[in-house]
């Protein structure tokens, strides 16, 4: 019988390798993003096209097929040696959180007047300063709303990866129902209510800070 210390501390374990998943997906995927949203945006039509076909085949298919294909694929279709579980699953994240933040990116940049950028050249400052000092900064402020929602969204997905049996906290919540123990489903819901809401209060107070944008 498991003592309530016991369940607590399983739980913890899933709850970290969730924040990890959470954490590392942001870290990886915001940049790529945005260098995903220079290729849907770029003059040269090819790299233009097969970026924004990448784009959609990512966007248009669920991230739970994708976490399957990237762990069973190497190994199915080419004999490779199947990456680590966490290690395929972040990868997945990092791919599919990318493709959405381009979106939201390429929406940011495009929104930007471009009055503004030919002012900045008419000032004489090259196309990296327009970009860093004019564009840029717009950007955030018109992001942080649509990357907010892509935020929440993606502690919830976290809980996609114990298809492949990763250790999250649903996988562990989950576990003890077959021990007769169904409360500790009850911590998994406490628990994403509590970082949503932490998230969303984070976000909402960045977005006032960026209010001078008015």
């Amino acid at each position: 019988m498991y003592s309530f210390w016991d369940v607590n501390v399983a739980m913890l374990e899933g709850s970290v390798t969730t924040l990890q998943m959470f954490v590392l997906t942001l870290l990886f995927a915001l940049p790529l993003g945005l260098i995903i949203s220079f290729g849907s945006m770029s003059r040269f039509s090819p790299l233009r096209w097969l970026t924004k076909t990448f784009v959609w085949i990512i966007r248009g298919s669920p991230l739970m097929l994708q976490i399957l294909i990237v762990f069973y694929g190497p190994g199915l279709l080419f004999g490779w040696k199947a990456l680590p579980r966490f290690t395929a699953a972040l990868v997945t994240f990092v791919i599919n959180y990318a493709c959405y933040f381009s979106e939201i990116y390429r929406g940011g940049i495009q929104g930007v007047p471009k009055g503004q950028q030919e002012a900045g050249q008419v000032l004489g400052m090259t196309k990296s300063q327009i970009f860093f000092k004019v564009t840029l900064l717009q950007v955030v402020k018109r992001i942080v709303p649509p990357m907010g929602n892509e935020f929440i969204t993606l502690v919830k997905d976290t809980s996609l990866v114990r298809v492949i049996s990763v250790y999250e906290i649903i996988w562990v919540g989950e576990s003890f129902i077959k021990k007769g123990m169904i409360w500790p489903l009850f911590y998994c819901m406490v628990f994403y209510l509590l970082f949503s809401g932490a998230l969303t209060l984070a976000l909402g107070w960045f977005e006032r800070k960026l209010s001078y944008f008015k």
